[in-house]
């Protein structure tokens, strides 16, 4: 047989081992054999050699690789094996696209070229001379796979509440070998993270899983954190991010403008909030109320007192809740009244108490004082009153004061139970003749159970007696008792008459004394119509002195004793009044002397007043009241030097 139909028959046999499915190998064995026999006997006594085997290499997957396989002076067929499969007879590999057999042919230079490595290519590579019946050393191809991109989990954006820690999770996928993972935070490392590997189904792939665990004191809103996966096949890494959005309640500050601020005046409340996610309404009260008027960031009001008591709120709402702000304003206004002092009634010798509240802008000051008074009493809200007396009744006022701003005062009264007190003018006028009234004013707490007129030896309370009536009209101020005397007669002038009143707590006198209306013009006009000498008229004044001295110091003795009689039986047939002795203060020296004089007279006044027949049975009827009243007294100051003493006579009730 020729030798070019030997090789054909070598091929058929190859081709149609392919068809029939036969391992690669086994027929390339079977292919070695036949054609190592012919070349043997083609060249009996030739030994060839590679000058050039495949060496072990690492390829990126998707870049090309060369296995390099060159026998020199060998022109037979050559065989490259994959992990035992043969790839193809000679340079016809067209069952593999991607692999090329080049070099020249006639240099013996059979090199296999991978155009575009895969995962697919990694495996164990030989080059074999079928004729020359030599093989090469095996070769290892590792192909790298870098990961895929890595994956933050939740990413771009990450959204946070606020105070809650964050998790993070990224995954770097089908590497080979497994990619490692960093995360990163503006260009530093974050250390603490975890680590998981996953092997594939092809046994050569690995996916891995990081997760970072960072607390909520470490996490800023806009944060970017960066996940880096790297390999051999990727040394640079691939990377990804994600941006930190913490969410959060309104953050609020609530301003005032202008501070401080009059009443009346217009302010502006500014609530600026700070978000995440964005501000979904504004709310305004006050006191609990809506204001309606306000629905945005800014309020403008025309403010009063009740705004530096009473907060105005800003409420702020978004999707994570709601967050409220009040604030008061510094509002400058006059004295407001909180607690309304209270009016007292009180017994004589207790305590009083009075209580006033202000308020106001700035610090108010409080003064009390008694109406009429211009004496501070207190200082503060309480005014108390120890042991009080019935002259500290009356009006008293708790005045507030601010600053340059205003006033204002509430008054209160002090009422004290005691004793009547009696005011009336010891003195009063009536023209003889006439109409006469004699008044007497009395103040008194509890009002007065009784009042009662004395004079002589009669006593009216109410009513009409003779020329004589008694009435009592009560006033805001008090009671006025009046006795009215019809057709004034000169004994009238000469009368002492005494208004008792009476209470629970006790009783009060005065005595009074009526005056003829005109009497001392009339005097002064006739000595002035006299044309007397001074020094006559002196030595008649002193001689007349004289004897009425002696004259009269007589007489009121005699009287003195008669009225001890006749006194006693007119006490006890009205024992149901009693006249007090009473002392008041004088409001001039001389008639205050002579009135305190007449009140301790008071035993023996009926019986001066029965002395008035034996004046003028020894014939004084004609003496003037007054000139009357000067004689009783010096004559009762005459009878008390001689040493007699008298008892005045009171009644028993």
């Amino acid at each position: 047989m020729r030798p070019f139909q030997l090789d054909l028959l070598f091929l058929c046999f190859f081709l149609f081992s392919q068809e029939l499915g036969l391992q690669k190998r086994g027929c390339c064995l079977v292919l070695g054999y036949m054609a190592k026999d012919k070349f043997r006997r083609m060249n009996e006594g030739q030994v060839y050699s590679f000058s050039q085997q495949p060496q072990d290499q690492v390829v990126v997957s998707g870049q090309p690789v060369t296995l390099l396989c060159a026998i020199p002076e060998y022109d037979g067929f050559v065989l490259w094996i994959k992990d035992g499969l043969a790839l193809g007879v000679g340079r016809d590999l067209s069952s593999y696209p991607q692999y090329l057999v080049v070099g020249n042919h006639l240099s013996g230079e059979h090199h296999l070229k991978i155009l575009r490595a895969e995962l697919q290519d990694d495996a164990v590579y030989e080059c074999q001379a079928i004729q020359a019946a030599i093989r090469s050393r095996p070769a290892r191809l590792t192909v790298l796979v870098p990961p895929d991109d890595p994956i933050i989990l939740g990413g771009p954006v990450i959204s946070l509440r606020a105070g809650d820690p964050l998790n993070l999770t990224c995954h770097a996928d089908n590497a080979k070998p497994a990619a490692s993972i960093i995360w990163l935070r503006k260009g530093e490392v974050i250390n603490g993270a975890t680590y998981s590997k996953t092997l594939l189904r092809d046994g050569k792939r690995e996916s891995i899983v990081s997760t970072l665990f960072i607390s909520p004191g470490d996490v800023e809103n806009g944060q970017s954190i960066v996940c880096r996966a790297t390999n051999k096949a990727i040394p640079g890494g691939k990377e990804t991010s994600v941006t930190i959005d913490i969410q959060h309640p309104p953050l609020v500050n609530l301003s005032v403008e202008p501070q401080p601020v009059l009443e009346d005046n217009i302010v502006t409340f500014h609530c600026s909030a700070k978000a995440n996610p964005a501000v979904t309404q504004y709310r305004w009260a006050k006191r609990g109320q809506i204001i309606k008027e306000a629905s945005g960031e800014l309020y403008r009001t025309t403010v009063d007192y009740t705004y530096f008591s009473e907060p105005v709120s800003c409420e702020v709402t978004n999707a994570l809740g709601s967050t409220n702000l009040s604030r008061t304003v510094d509002v400058y206004f006059g004295p407001r009244m909180t607690s309304e002092p209270q009016s007292l009634l009180v017994d004589l010798g207790s305590d009083a108490v009075f209580s006033c509240a202000w308020i106001g802008n700035p610090s108010l000051t409080i003064v009390w004082m008694k109406r009429g008074s211009g004496v501070v009493l207190s200082n503060e809200k309480t005014l108390t009153l120890k042991s009080v007396r019935q002259e500290d009744a009356g009006k008293y006022v708790c005045r507030a004061v601010v600053p340059r701003v205003g006033a204002g005062e509430r008054e209160v009264t002090l009422t004290v139970n005691g004793p009547p007190i009696i005011s009336s003018t010891q003195t009063q006028h009536a023209l003889h003749g006439e109409k006469g009234q004699i008044k007497c004013f009395i103040r008194s707490t509890p009002p007065p159970d009784r009042i009662a007129w004395s004079w002589k030896e009669n006593v009216l309370e109410s009513g009409t007696s003779g020329r004589y009536t008694v009435e009592t009209v009560s006033t805001e101020e008090g009671v006025i008792s009046t006795l009215t005397i019809s057709n004034i007669v000169r004994a009238d002038f000469q009368t002492i008459y005494n208004c008792t009143a009476w209470n629970s707590f006790g009783s009060d006198t005065e005595i009074i004394r009526l005056k003829e209306q005109g009497s001392e013009m009339k005097s002064g006009a006739g000595l002035e119509a006299e044309s007397v000498p001074m020094a006559v008229i002196i030595g008649v004044a002193v001689g007349a002195g004289v004897a009425f001295l002696v004259l009269m110091a007589t007489i009121v003795a005699f009287c003195c004793a008669r009225s001890q009689r006749n006194l006693k039986g007119v006490v006890s047939a009205k024992n149901d009044i009693r006249v007090e002795i009473v002392h008041k203060e004088p409001t001039s020296g001389r008639e205050a002397e002579d009135h305190t004089t007449i009140k301790q007279l008071m035993p023996c006044q009926c019986s001066l007043d029965h002395c008035s027949n034996p004046l003028m049975d020894f014939g004084f009827s004609h003496l003037s009241q007054s000139s009357l009243w000067d004689l009783a007294k010096r004559a009762f100051l005459n009878y008390q030097s001689g040493g007699t003493h008298l008892e005045p006579q009171h009644s028993e009730g």
